[in-house]
């Protein structure tokens, strides 16, 4: 299990190294300039071309790259904010409990709905529930983030006045972003548990479990759905890391101070330190996400835990022959 864990944290090295390769270029072709735009249109060439110089912007691509390279992985710096001067990992971790809060809010709702919709559809399949569920999962998938925000502000703030509209002061205020993020993640958790709850309940321990005259929901709960969980816990982690990238346009729409909002008002500013270090950021909490449900998987399924058992004691006794065999030679 740690030479797993190992080899799958030395595998998240290439992967972030693209992410910043990636971001750079984005950034580099992107029109706008960013000592222009601090200083404004009226500023003199000579005064932008000094701040350029002070903003390091008159360096080489590849040099500025290995230098955020080098701070990132010896000093676990992500730079400058060209506007508040300020280090971007304070500013980010300052304001990521707040991102982390609504993606978890919205995977504990998207959870409960899309496993229990999932359950019924599968247990009760081709009859009117599962075509409720299913047409609801459908919406879920279908209907864009930002107009289902924009839609639950008018009809339940405006409309109704019984939530409030933006902000982020108390418990209220987060119902309706973890409502509207959790729609489209509930509906994908929902799928998944369907086909895979399907797939389980036709197996043959299933029907010997009903044979032994245990309750339907026992069978269901006990030995159906803790099998059918593998897949479906895969796609509640890689949900949980879209709902902490997603949430960048719905913390805008509903004016929650997160890293989304964030990194939204740095773009807007060419705020370029802010736009790196937040993807970055976003892109090592995905990957420990990941990690983190791949290890859950050995504790869902014994199997799992075994297969990395039996690898290690098989490579035990390769090691073992291995040395024998060169003692053998020595010897001879």
């Amino acid at each position: 299990m740690y030479k797993y864990i190992l080899k799958r944290l030395l595998m998240m090295v290439p992967v972030l190294l693209g992410v910043i390769m990636v971001i750079f270029i984005i950034i580099e072709i992107t029109p706008g300039d960013p000592a222009r735009i601090m200083l404004g249109e009226s500023a003199t060439e000579e005064a932008v071309a000094r701040m350029r110089e002070e903003m390091g912007l008159n360096r080489n691509i590849v040099v500025r790259f290995l230098d955020y390279v080098r701070g990132v992985v010896l000093r676990f710096d992500f730079g400058t904010s060209y506007r508040t001067k300020q280090p971007v990992i304070g500013e980010i971790i300052s304001r990521f409990p707040t991102t982390f809060k609504l993606a978890g809010l919205t995977t504990i709702i998207s959870v409960v709905m899309g496993i229990s919709l999932g359950i019924v559809s599968a247990t009760k399949q081709y009859t009117i529930f599962d075509s409720l569920a299913t047409g609801i999962a459908l919406f879920g998938v279908s209907i864009p983030n930002f107009w289902q925000g924009l839609m639950s502000i008018i009809i339940f703030s405006i409309w109704l006045r019984w939530l409030p509209a933006s902000g982020s002061y108390g418990p209220e205020y987060w119902i309706l972003p973890a409502a509207t993020l959790g729609t489209s993640a509930s509906a994908v958790i929902m799928r998944m548990t369907r086909s895979s709850l399907l797939e389980v309940i036709r197996q043959d321990y299933i029907r010997t479990a009903r044979s032994k005259g245990q309750t339907e929901m026992k069978v269901i709960m006990y030995h159906g759905l803790k099998n059918a969980l593998i897949p479906v816990l895969t796609v509640i982690g890689m949900q949980f890391g879209f709902l902490l990238g997603g949430s960048v346009l719905i913390e805008s729409v509903f004016a929650i101070p997160g890293l989304g909002k964030y990194m939204i008002d740095a773009i807007g500013q060419r705020d370029f330190p802010v736009v790196q270090g937040g993807v970055l950021f976003l892109a090592i909490t995905f990957s420990f996400v990941n990690l983190f449900v791949d290890i859950l998987y050995s504790y869902l399924d014994p199997r799992i835990k075994s297969q990395y058992k039996r690898d290690s004691k098989e490579t035990h006794k390769k090691d073992i022959r291995q040395k024998e065999v060169l003692n053998g030679k020595q010897a001879q």
